[in-house]
């Protein structure tokens, strides 16, 4: 305290600049911005507040009242190289699912509008009464507009759009997996169409395969039908010309057939004159054979083999040696030797008949060689003539056959790829199924876990942006720092809310241990370095508005001053709306008014304050017209006769807002201090004040705030307001 006397004593004080004194009071009011936000917050707790409870509110109430529903999912893979069962080469590239769009367009023909519309009329589900019951729809549309068995263009839109709305194609990260998931009100209903879109997803991948190749087959059965006429048109012709020319063609099996090649071609008389030359070999080698046996009469190996001439060349061989015998005992005409002579006789006879016969037949075989011999000579002869005229035939022929044979290849061929290309797309599908969906048991929306965080999110979201527009709409002091950002002039102090009650504030000022008084305390320490001599011996204190705290800042002053020993006068100078009477204890009988209207003597108007050192003139009775008493010399003449009796002249001006009375009674006093409710007056007409005060050319040394709140910005950083706030006239009292 004695610091703060010291300031006040009657010694020469060395100026100190101004912009110094800015400098320095502006660091001191520099605050971080979390800090500023939280303030922000704090001032704002109950919007904020409110906001989110109705927003959890609201999240509770659409939890409870929201229908419950069921997501299926099902699993498919989709792999980039096709599996080709048929071992047939179809008209696209093997490789093209290798590049890196092949996913991105398989996800997107999961979600296309012609995969849904597979799926609605595969479940027949415009028909579906209970589909559209499912996701909140009427479901008497969908039952009345599909008595067909597609269903109406509406009501299949409508379908669609639903099942558009309710699936959820979730690839599996890092894999060739995709995930098919349905929501709806009903269970069965979501697994039933989430198998249904996976299994219509493969089939329109095979149809959209058979598809492609469309044109090819198109235009294959065109080629094809232009071949087979000419294929028939060339067999016709070579079967005419064969048939005009004799012309008879064999297959390897022997029958008469067209359809072979000129490769290897064989016809009726070729083969019969192979088979011919085989017969006249076999018959020149048969009468040569003859012929041998022929010339070896008497000793053919037929002779020799004979059993009948072996029979009886044995039989005679046995009479002559019984003949020879006899012949040594008996006579030729013995009778037994007679009869031998004449069975020898006998065996030699019919030996000769038998050779005979034998030697006739050997000519006969012999001449029967010969003859066959002859005739096929003359036979193969003659198809040797007749082959040559083929073959001068034949070349035409060839010529019809090959251009048959070339027919029937390109037709066989076409044919072949005609058949490869509709199978090509059959079990072609690299997509399959590895998880069906099942029927889900327990609901998977709503969720009230994560619709009480989603509500609290909306709802610091909307507080949010309620605190951000309740901000941008009320312009009033919310930051000290605004005091010297926007309104251009020094803060001297703030003072902290002592509450409305008024005698309770007065007795804070008052007492030299509460935190106004201290308060106070520290905006005199500021003002005594406002001007080269310390505190400004005559100043007055205004406002924008009534009720911002400049009565009380102008009895606080005025009480600090005066128990630092000064000698204090403190005016009202407010003569519409006085109020220092009831601040003070004194009575407003006579006062400022009295003087302005040629009352001579000032004692007669001044009166005792509630401190020692400390006078107060009253406003007096309300003249007429404030404005015009101010307007004389007569203030200025009341300022410098009280500057004879006192040290400081505190002047409690009225309100700028409005009235001409503040900047008249700057004219008589060396400067003026602005107070500011803390979060009242808007920037705007905060401005439009000053600038009133300045026109009466008068030094503004500073500002004070009023009503700070614990909280509020910058209050409780150090701005001399003691060693703290929170006690207020129960704090414990100072050491020292």
């Amino acid at each position: 305290m004695s610091s703060h006397i010291a300031m006040n004593a009657p010694v020469a004080l060395q100026p100190v600049p101004s912009d110094l004194i800015v400098t320095e009071t502006h660091a001191r009011l520099g605050i971080p911005l979390l800090v500023n936000y939280w303030q922000i917050v704090r001032r704002r707790k109950w919007v904020i507040g409110a906001i989110i409870l109705l927003s959890l509110l609201a999240g509770l109430v659409l939890t409870f009242l929201t229908t419950p529903e069921y997501t299926a999912q099902a699993r498919i893979q989709i792999e980039r190289e096709q599996q080709n069962v048929t071992n047939v080469q179809g008209l696209e590239d093997d490789q093209i699912g290798s590049s890196l769009e092949f996913y991105q367009t398989q996800y997107a023909l999961l979600g296309a509008r012609s995969l849904a519309e597979r799926v609605a009329r595969s479940l027949q589900l415009p028909q579906n009464e209970s589909f559209f019951k499912a996701h909140g729809a009427d479901g008497d549309e969908g039952k009345n507009s599909g008595q067909s068995a597609s269903g109406s263009e509406g009501s299949l839109n409508k379908t669609v759009r639903m099942l558009l709305n309710h699936v959820q194609i979730t690839p599996v990260r890092g894999s060739s997996l995709v995930d098919i998931s349905y929501t709806s009100a009903s269970p069965a209903l979501s697994a039933q169409i989430s198998n249904a879109w996976a299994q219509q997803f493969i089939q329109e991948s095979i149809d959209r395969r058979f598809e492609s190749t469309g044109d090819a087959r198109q235009y294959l059965e065109t080629r094809l039908n232009e071949l087979r006429s000419r294929l028939e048109d060339s067999e016709r012709a070579l079967v005419t010309y064969a048939r005009n020319k004799g012309i008879v063609t064999i297959n390897a099996g022997g029958q008469d057939t067209q359809s072979t090649t000129t490769e290897g071609r064989r016809t009726l008389t070729t083969d019969d004159l192979t088979a011919l030359n085989a017969a006249l070999a076999q018959a020149t080698a048969d009468r040569i054979k003859a012929e041998g046996r022929l010339r070896a009469l008497g000793s053919s190996p037929e002779e020799l083999s004979n059993q009948t001439i072996s029979g009886l060349r044995q039989r005679l061989a046995i009479a002559r040696s019984e003949y020879e015998q006899m012949m040594v005992q008996f006579e030729p005409g013995y009778p037994s030797a007679q009869a031998l002579q004449r069975q020898i006789k006998s065996l030699s006879s019919a030996i000769a008949e038998e050779e005979a016969r034998v030697n006739a037949s050997i000519k006969g075989e012999y001449s029967e060689a010969v003859a066959r011999e002859s005739g096929l000579k003359e036979r193969v002869n003659a198809l040797k003539g007749q082959i040559t005229e083929e073959r001068g035939a034949g070349i035409q022929y060839n010529i019809y056959q090959r251009e048959a044979d070339t027919n029937r290849q390109l037709y066989e061929a076409l044919l072949q790829r005609y058949k490869e290309i509709g199978v090509a797309g059959v079990g072609m599908s690299n997509i399959a199924v590895i998880d069906l969906a099942e029927i889900p048991n327990r609901p998977s929306s709503p969720n009230l876990f994560v619709n009480i965080l989603l509500s609290l999110f909306a709802g610091s979201v909307l507080a949010g942006l309620a605190v951000f527009g309740l901000q941008q709409i009320d312009e009033g002091l919310r930051d000290l720092n605004d005091v010297k950002m926007r309104l251009g002039v020094p803060l001297l102090g703030g003072v902290p809310d002592a509450g409305e009650d008024r005698s309770e504030l007065i007795t804070e000022v008052l007492d030299p241990k509460s935190d106004v008084s201290e308060a106070y305390l520290t905006i005199v320490s500021n003002l005594g370095f406002a001007t080269d001599h310390g505190v400004p011996r005559s100043f007055l204190l205004t406002s924008t508005q009534p009720a911002e705290g400049k009565s009380t800042s102008a009895v606080a002053l005025a009480a600090v001053l005066a128990r630092t020993g000064s000698r204090v006068i403190l005016i009202d100078g407010d003569m519409r709306s006085p109020s220092l009477q009831e601040m003070t204890g004194v009575v407003n009988t006579v006062g400022l008014s009295n003087f302005l209207a040629g009352h001579e003597t000032v004692d007669d108007l001044l009166q005792d304050g509630p401190l020692p050192h400390l006078k107060v003139m009253t406003a007096g009775p309300t003249p007429p017209s404030a404005a015009e008493l101010l307007r004389g010399p007569r203030m200025q003449n009341l300022v410098d006769r009280l500057l004879g009796q006192f040290d400081h002249v505190v002047i409690d001006a009225p309100p700028l807002l409005g009235l001409a009375d503040a900047p008249l009674i700057a004219q008589a006093v060396e400067g003026a201090l602005f107070v500011v409710q803390y979060d009242r007056v808007a920037m705007r007409g905060l401005q439009q004040s000053l600038e009133r005060l300045r026109t009466a050319r008068r030094p503004l040394y500073g500002a004070i705030v009023t009503r700070l709140r614990e909280g509020s910005g910058g209050y409780g950083y150090g701005y001399g307001y003691g060693y703290g706030y929170g006690y207020g006239k129960d704090r414990p009292e100072a050491e020292g």
